[in-house]
């Protein structure tokens, strides 16, 4: 089981930028596609944004495109989301999750039921 550590959530207004991180310890992360999720209170955890373990295909839900990246260094065991132009109804906490070995390394989820491993998670407000 994967160990996956989140940070760089905080308090941002309207407009800003923030840049959030995972890492894991342990693993060959070069394996597994990745994805950011996130979670407002009183609402369901939406897919965010995905990335393949080859790097080649990322999906992004409409709401964030043209605003969040995705990106991964197999390097440092590690998956960046940059979030730029941030809304108010970006406001959640987001998690970092691995999808199960054997998929495809050119095809990543939206679906969190094809994630196995997960954060703890970051809180994300935007608040003028």
């Amino acid at each position: 089981q994967l160990q996956l550590v989140e940070s760089g959530g905080g308090l941002v207004q309207p407009g800003g930028s923030l840049r959030l991180s995972c890492v894991a310890s342990g693993v060959t992360w070069d394996s597994y596609g990745l994805g950011w999720f996130r979670q407002a209170p009183g609402k369901e955890r939406e897919g965010v944004v995905c990335i393949s373990s080859s790097g080649d295909t990322t999906t992004h839900v409409d709401s964030v495109k043209g605003r969040f990246i995705i990106s991964r260094d197999n390097a440092k065991n590690s998956v960046y989301l940059q979030m730029n132009n941030l809304k108010p109804e970006d406001t959640a906490v987001y998690y970092c999750a691995a999808q199960g070995l054997g998929a495809s390394p050119y095809v990543c989820y939206s679906s969190a039921s094809e994630y196995y491993d997960w954060g703890q998670g970051t809180q994300v407000i935007v608040s003028s």
